[in-house]
């Protein structure tokens, strides 16, 4: 069935809920999987601060990326999953479609949310990625809808 999964994450607990269900996935299908992060480059970071402030983010962006995925990955190899990982600076969405697309991958699979992102609303990179993906997209729901309290429930 996917013997290629693509599972981007941003370094948040939120887009790592997605993790454990990839480990079953990539086991019942004897898939590998990619671990993808992108990163801020410094054309993303332009007119934030100066050249330099947002070369030192970019830099430690990727520093903490590579660490990051480095971890993952290893928790998974010693859950024996086959995997990778890929790290690369850029909008995260347009990369993520285009590493898929580039690399035959047979899956992407997200957490809706990630860092940052209003929780009633999917993320926009996970929106992004379902709206414009070549290859099928699975998303595991992470954020749990709470409807607003009515008028009667302030005043009990």
């Amino acid at each position: 069935m996917f013997k290629k999964i693509l599972v981007p994450l941003d370094g948040s607990d939120l887009a790592a809920k997605i993790l454990p269900k990839v480990e079953e996935l990539a086991k019942l299908c004897d898939a590998e999987v990619t671990l993808i992060m992108v990163g801020a480059s410094a054309t993303n970071l332009a007119g934030i601060a100066s050249p330099e402030i947002f070369e030192k983010a970019a830099e430690h962006d990727s520093r903490f990326a590579k660490r990051y995925l480095e971890g993952a990955a290893n928790e998974l190899q010693g859950k024996g999953v086959k995997v990778n990982w890929f790290y690369e600076a850029g909008m995260p969405a347009q990369t993520i479609i285009k590493h898929a697309s580039d690399n035959n991958f047979d899956l992407i699979a997200l957490a809706t949310h990630g860092k940052g992102e209003v929780a009633w609303v999917m993320g926009s990179t996970a929106e992004k990625i379902l709206s414009h993906a070549t290859v099928p997209v699975f998303l595991l729901r992470v954020m749990e809808y709470k409807p607003p309290l009515l008028k009667e429930q302030f005043f009990m």
